[in-house]
């Protein structure tokens, strides 16, 4: 058992940032990216609803019992806060076009921010400037248990690490002390679920598991505050997370020594595009060479994207003739070659008739990945693509940031214009003034009495 007033454990560090972290301690800097991201994963969410099994979950998980807690963003439906904590998860991350902390491999709004919501909703009262600090200590946790974890990506981390963080929200919106924060940590160790497998077959499951996670942290706060006793040396225990879910590879007492003077919130990096965020330098790369050359899918001979073994080991699959769209988005072959035939890659290009287009298949044919032999088992850049032209010659690219990371960011109005993108594609159709009141209201949150004011503008 650790030792209760052991300062070194990880465990009893986390508890503490979360515990005693007060709103004056956040730098702007950080309050703002949270509410930066809190918008675009709205956005990124009301999308998802008009993604297939989007607009079925929701009345699946309405027969898993009754209750009007939280709403399920975009619908109009009302749930207990724990399954629709779980179905907004869902839809946040099933287009895979949620924001991404890189240096921890976590998308972890996807888990975070449906939590904190449903909880928000349930108890009500809660003001703006409360969750913001709560927000921004859920990015904080996913963050550094992401920049931890050293080895090899063999469970679907974007779940197994941001649920840390949905918990995290949790203890701070209830004003948890860190002796109760380390037993909701406890309590939520025993749920945490997440494997890789439906990423390599392209399986919408991928998803379900941030909303799998999600509802756990729910329910783990639940446990805790019933008087449900769980473990504590869940980090670096014997079998704790980073022995069994991170192979003992973890740098955790380096990591965890920066909290409270690194915000992790500021590391996060928009998707600027609906795909896997392993294969974006492909795409940014060969839409960069269509702009600069004019480059035509009929003048690639052959496409040879050079990328760290991650990315070819999670991106690089084959291309398929009629893939799933969950496949579809983490296959650079075709995500690139329909980025390069359509000038974009955006929701819409995930279209049935677009899947199949006989066209985008052949190009993605003459793209090969290949792996450049980075050292660094989670790194995802540099990158290279060299584009061979038929009749000769050839044009290359180096990619050493990927578009939409803090290196190179999106501007203002490329996020609100993907905002507002997204609000249009919802299942059901969303007032445009209620979605251009939600970026106002989102712009001064601090201000904002009860979050229920916020989610009452995601109904149709």
């Amino acid at each position: 058992m650790t030792d209760r007033l052991d300062n070194a454990n990880p465990i009893n560090l986390l508890a503490r940032h979360v515990a005693d972290t007060r709103w004056e301690d956040i730098p702007q800097e950080a309050i703002g990216a949270a509410k930066t991201f809190l918008l675009d994963t709205l956005g990124v969410a009301v999308a998802g609803g008009g993604e297939d099994w989007g607009r079925r979950l929701p009345a699946v998980a309405a027969d898993w019992g009754a209750g009007e807690q939280a709403e399920v963003w975009g619908t109009g439906m009302r749930l207990p806060a724990g399954n629709a904590a779980l179905v907004n998860a869902y839809l946040v991350h099933c287009l895979e076009y949620d924001c991404v902390h890189e240096g921890g491999t976590v998308h972890a709004l996807a888990t975070v921010l449906p939590a904190a919501m449903a909880f928000a909703e349930r108890e009500g009262g809660i003001g703006g400037g409360e969750f913001l600090r709560a927000l921004v200590l859920g990015m904080d946790t996913a963050g550094v248990m992401g920049m931890a974890s050293k080895g090899p990506m063999n469970f679907f981390r974007p779940a197994t690490v941001g649920v840390w963080g949905a918990a995290a929200a949790l203890c701070a919106l209830s004003g948890l002390d860190s002796e109760a924060s380390i037993n909701v940590f406890g309590n939520l160790y025993g749920q945490i679920s997440g494997t890789l497998q439906p990423h390599l077959e392209g399986s919408p499951l991928l998803a379900m598991q941030m909303g799998f996670n999600a509802r756990a942290a729910l329910t783990a706060l639940d446990l805790s505050r019933g008087g449900l006793q769980g473990p504590r040396d869940v980090l670096t225990g014997r079998y704790g997370y980073f022995a069994l879910f991170e192979g003992g590879l973890h740098a955790a007492d380096e990591v965890f020594a920066t909290l409270g003077s690194q915000w992790q919130a500021v590391n996060f990096s928009h998707k600027p595009f609906p795909a896997g965020r392993l294969t974006h330098g492909a795409v940014d790369a060969l839409l960069q060479l269509r702009k600069a050359h004019g480059l035509t899918p009929e003048q690639v001979e052959r496409v040879t994207v050079s990328v760290p073994p991650l990315v070819k080991r999670l991106v690089g699959r084959p291309d398929l003739p009629d893939p799933a769209p969950a496949y579809a988005r983490l296959c650079l072959a075709f995500v690139a070659a329909s980025a390069l035939r359509r000038g974009r890659l955006d929701v819409p290009d995930y279209a049935p008739e677009c899947l199949r287009d006989a066209e985008t298949h052949a190009l993605a044919a003459r793209i090969e990945v290949v792996d450049n032999g980075n050292p660094d088992p989670n790194a995802i850049v540099p990158q290279h693509v060299e584009v061979r032209l038929r009749g000769g010659g050839s044009v290359e690219q180096e990619m050493l940031q990927v578009y939409g990371s803090p290196q190179a960011p999106l501007g203002p109005e490329e996020n609100l214009a993907k905002f507002r993108r997204n609000w249009g594609y919802g299942a059901q159709r969303l007032d445009p003034e209620a979605g251009e009141r939600l970026i106002e209201m989102v712009e001064r949150l601090e201000t904002l009495a009860d979050m229920r004011e916020l989610t009452a503008l995601l109904r149709p």
